[in-house]
C-alpha cells in the first residue's frame, strides 16, 4: 500500500475516538487499515468506503471482522479533507435512520464551528 498521503483524517471532537476506544484489538487493526486505505489510494473500493445516497455529502467507512459489520460516518471538507464522526456497529440490513441523523447534525454543527472561527 502506498504511504504518501492523497487526504487528510480529521477526528471531529471524540465521537469516533470513543466509538474506536470499544472496539476489539482485531476491529481497531481492521479500521486503521481501512483508513490508511482512505488516506492513500486514489480510488477506494466501495467496499470500504461509501457514499450514502439520500445524504447531503455522507459517506460510511466500512469494516467487517468476522460477521461483525461496523460503520464510520465521515464527510469531506476543501476536498482533501476527510472528517470522521460517529461510528455504530451494524446489527441490521438497513443502516439506522439514528445513526444517519446524529451524522447529519454533527457535519452540520462542524461547518457552523468552523463558519464562527
Amino acid at each position: 500500500m502506498n504511504n504518501s498521503f492523497i487526504r487528510d483524517i480529521f477526528y471531529y471532537k471524540n465521537h469516533y475516538l470513543e466509538f474506536f476506544d470499544q472496539l476489539k484489538p482485531e476491529v481497531k487493526k481492521k479500521f486503521n487499515w481501512t483508513l490508511q486505505l482512505v488516506a492513500t489510494i486514489d480510488r477506494v473500493p466501495e467496499k470500504y468506503f461509501k457514499h450514502l445516497t439520500g445524504t447531503s455529502g455522507l459517506y460510511e467507512i466500512r469494516v467487517e471482522v468476522g460477521t461483525d459489520i461496523y460503520r464510520v460516518f465521515c464527510f469531506f471538507d476543501k476536498g482533501r479533507l476527510v472528517i470522521l464522526v460517529n461510528g455504530f456497529q451494524k446489527k441490521t440490513q438497513k443502516t439506522p435512520k439514528v445513526e444517519i441523523e446524529l451524522a447529519e447534525k454533527l457535519k452540520a454543527e462542524y461547518f457552523n464551528e468552523k463558519d464562527r472561527q
